[in-house]
């Protein structure tokens, strides 16, 4: 299937992915490609994860980067580069940039995570803090460009970059030949453009399925009038493919190349992060596990074998504890409750006592007294509980009220 006439053109052949190869050999790594077997029997057929979160910098955005920088005139290198980004594609142009000796001004906003501002300075960029949102940190970006005659280093739309992100789709023919469907995280959407230009080239008969978040879902709305769109946005875990616009370059192709285009929630994007991490072993932050919500919300679409790009690991800790936390009351692991208790000594003892034998895992207890509510003599006891899923939160509110209290919602 297609989405009709391409807008426009597109400039790319397998030709520009495969010298993106070797331009890239010795530079990227070849990442490893690790099978699921927990996916694999939910959609019937196998399916490998593409680990791009265990690439240098932590995602595929080294590709894109070294490729185009290293597509620039001696003068240009000699003025600098400079690029705007809140985290994947700042580390992918600092290491290029410092690979290939030439001088990185990286702008990221204000409140960017600590250890993504820290990395993108360990890897040889100047960086420069400047806005709140992304649109004023490229806009910053970009004056600076003007004022200094730096390069402004797009993440995702230009022709090269593409081409380095291909090199992803090579690998993936090389690694599994027999390969049926490709499912990649789409933003702006040079990494899913790049895949398709290789990928149908050689296999046409591939199908290449892009996955954005619910809440940043500019290319189904784009692709219907097509031409690219500019939509209002919510704020989403998946900030790596949170992009209001898709990029003239990579559209052209993802309308001709792609054949699909879904979208995935919050909870799913959470529940296949916490899935990463649990059954793979592997850290991945929410964009990068967007695949695999994909596949957990309708796995019996899906023609096998199926290689999901896992495109980046870069994620914040404390993110990480918000969002699996988040995954398990998704996945139903954690029951949240309210009861009501006569406000006397060993009340509280006697109701942790329930749920020990429950076996249910208490995380934290609040207590209220002051509510009008509340008679004299009782007490409101708001639980978080950790339990073993969904069928588990009905034995532990089951046992709860065979023990004599009111569970309220």
């Amino acid at each position: 299937m297609s989405f009709g006439t391409p807008y426009p053109s597109h400039p790319l052949i397998l030709d520009d992915v495969r010298g993106a190869q070797k331009m890239l050999s010795g530079v990227a790594r070849v990442t490893p490609m690790e099978g699921s077997r927990y996916l694999s029997r939910l959609v019937g057929s196998p399916v490998h994860f593409k680990c791009e979160n265990l690439q240098r910098t932590g995602s595929f955005k080294l590709r894109g980067a070294y490729v185009r920088i290293s597509g620039l005139r001696p003068e240009e290198r000699a003025a600098g580069v400079v690029a705007a980004s809140a985290g994947n594609h700042a580390q992918g142009v600092a290491l290029a940039s410092s690979l290939l000796g030439v001088r990185s001004t990286v702008f990221m906003p204000v409140g960017a995570p600590l250890p993504k501002v820290a990395a993108t300075r360990e890897y040889g960029a100047d960086v420069r803090l400047h806005g709140h949102v992304v649109d004023e940190t490229l806009a910053a970006a970009q004056e600076y460009a003007h004022d200094t005659g730096a390069v402004f280093i797009h993440p995702f739309d230009h022709p090269d970059v593409i081409a380095g992100q291909g090199t992803v789709g090579l690998e993936i023919l090389e690694q599994c030949p027999e390969v049926g469907t490709i499912v990649v995280g789409i933003g702006g959407g040079g990494l899913a453009a790049g895949i398709a230009v290789a990928v149908k080239a050689v296999r046409p008969d591939v199908r290449v399925i892009g996955v954005q978040a619910e809440a940043a879902a500019a290319y189904p709305p784009s692709l219907a009038v097509g031409h690219p769109l500019v939509v209002d946005t919510a704020p989403t875990m998946a900030d790596g493919i949170h992009v209001g616009r898709p990029g003239d370059v990579p559209f052209g192709i993802v309308e001709e190349l792609v054949d699909e285009v879904r979208t995935v929630s919050e909870d799913a994007l959470s529940s296949a992060l916490l899935l990463c991490l649990e059954r793979a072993k592997l850290v991945v932050e929410p964009a990068g596990a967007s695949p695999v919500a994909a596949l957990l919300s309708a796995p019996e679409s899906f023609r096998g074998p199926v290689v999901a790009v896992l495109s980046g690991g870069n994620v914040d800790p404390l993110l990480m504890q918000r969002i699996l936390r988040h995954g398990m009351a998704a996945a139903g692991r954690y029951l949240s409750l309210r009861l009501r208790l006569t406000d006397r000594p060993g009340a509280l003892a006697t109701l942790l006592g329930v749920l020990s034998v429950a076996d249910a895992n208490v995380l934290d207890v609040g207590h209220v007294r002051t509510d009008p509510r509340l008679g004299l003599t009782e007490v409101e006891v708001e639980l978080h509980l950790e339990t073993k899923g969904p069928e588990h939160c009905a034995e532990v509110a089951a046992a709860l009220r065979e023990a004599g209290y009111t569970v309220m919602p």
